[in-house]
């Protein structure tokens, strides 16, 4: 008996994907069961196993980069800036910042897809080489109100005199006070004034005039320059802030010598000695041989902290003589216009005699005036010989300048 392979005979009896199997009389078709690796396929005959061209299937395996197939797998060609992940077989971008450390940017490194950028800390400008840092100079954007001073990476401003930056942004220049400092007060003798950056002194309306220095004030003489208004028959005496026309007449019985100027000093004095009538008792039993008149001037002294000496009435009286064997004493007293005993009078003996002191001992508000009536009273083993008037005309000014 003869036997027919029609799997032999035959051009592909069974469907692609089967093989044929001959039987006795026949064939019989059966599912291909060979199994393909990963990267493999079965050809088209289901025979064998053919490699995958990953680069060409409809996936992007590698998008953006090259695609390279190889037997049973493929690789991608990253581009610069990526590594290829074997494992996750993705183009995976390099840190670059991380990998190279202090290496790539002068001053900060940020990463990006692909590669990396520079920057630089405030205060600076990228250099044109991408990766090293220029200084700014931000004076030439104007920050300050006055004056900048470029420095490293930074700025500094500064102020004109008679301004100071402010607290709050450091930029601004405010006007300083100078009146409004703790040492204000000293700055000028009268009133301060603030101005824009600067400040001015002032004095009172009359009497006085502002100093060269623009800050003291100094009294007008109006005497010397003959601003006053005192008549012929008066002396015209200056005092801080104006002046006093002064008239004077002797008592009954006296007579004036020496002073007969038209402007008073304050150290002149206007006299007038006993000069009695024939065969006036009366008068010549009067033990006051003279009566003159002093004038002083006065600042208010708002801070007294010690006596100031201001009259001094000499004597030719000698000192340290027994008082016993003839030689003569004096006593100083203050008889009326010590206004809030602001005034005491103290024996003191200088070159060999002695001197009487008239001192200030409290302070005086101004304007006021008063009349210091002294009495000088020479004494001797044989009781009073007479006695001396002296009256000081004390005038106070209202400022203590």
């Amino acid at each position: 008996m003869c036997y027919i392979n029609e799997c032999v005979t035959q051009t592909s009896p069974c469907h692609r994907g089967q093989i044929c199997l001959n039987t006795v009389g026949s064939y019989i078709c059966q599912r291909n069961s060979v199994n393909c690796g990963r990267g493999y396929h079965l050809n088209e005959d289901g025979t064998r196993c053919v490699d995958i061209d990953e680069c060409k299937g409809p996936e992007q395996v590698c998008a953006g980069h090259a695609c390279i197939n190889q037997l049973g797998s493929y690789r991608c060609e990253c581009e610069m800036g990526y590594n290829f992940n074997s494992i996750t077989r993705l183009c995976e971008d390099i840190n670059e910042c991380r990998h190279y450390p202090g290496r790539l940017c002068a001053h900060k490194c940020e990463n990006t897809l692909g590669s990396y950028k520079c920057s630089c800390t405030t205060g600076f400008n990228l250099a044109k080489d991408g990766k090293n840092c220029d200084d700014l100079n931000e004076c030439e954007s104007n920050p300050c109100s006055q004056e900048c001073a470029n420095v490293y990476g930074s700025y500094q401003c500064y102020c004109r005199r008679g301004y100071q930056l402010s607290d709050i942004d450091g930029m601004t220049c405010e006007d300083i006070d100078e009146c409004a400092l703790p040492t204000g007060g000293h700055i000028c003798s009268y009133r301060c004034h603030n101005t824009p950056g600067s400040f001015h002194c002032s004095c009172p309306v009359n009497g006085y005039t502002l100093a060269v220095n623009g800050r003291s004030c100094q009294d007008v003489d109006e005497c010397v320059t003959n601003k006053h208004t005192c008549t012929e028959n008066e002396s015209c005496f200056n005092i801080q802030g104006g002046y006093r026309c002064l008239s004077f007449d002797c008592p009954n019985n006296y007579r004036r010598i020496g002073q007969t100027a038209l402007r008073l000093e304050r150290s002149d004095t206007i006299r007038c000695i006993k000069s009695c009538q024939p065969n006036n008792m009366a008068c010549v039993l009067d033990p006051t041989h003279s009566v003159s008149h002093t004038f002083i001037s006065l600042p208010t002294f708002r801070e007294f902290t010690r006596p100031e000496e201001i009259v001094f009435l000499r004597t030719t009286v000698p000192a340290y003589r027994s008082y016993h064997l003839g030689n003569y004493d004096v006593n100083f007293n203050i008889l009326e216009g010590n206004m809030e005993n602001a005034f005491d009078i103290i024996k003191r003996v200088e070159n060999g005699v002695y001197v009487g002191v008239v001192r200030q001992v409290k302070s005086l508000i101004g304007p006021r005036e008063t009349v210091l009536k002294l009495s000088m009273r020479n004494l001797t083993t044989q009781g009073e010989s007479g006695q001396n008037i002296i009256n000081v005309h004390v005038f106070v000014s209202e400022f203590w300048f």
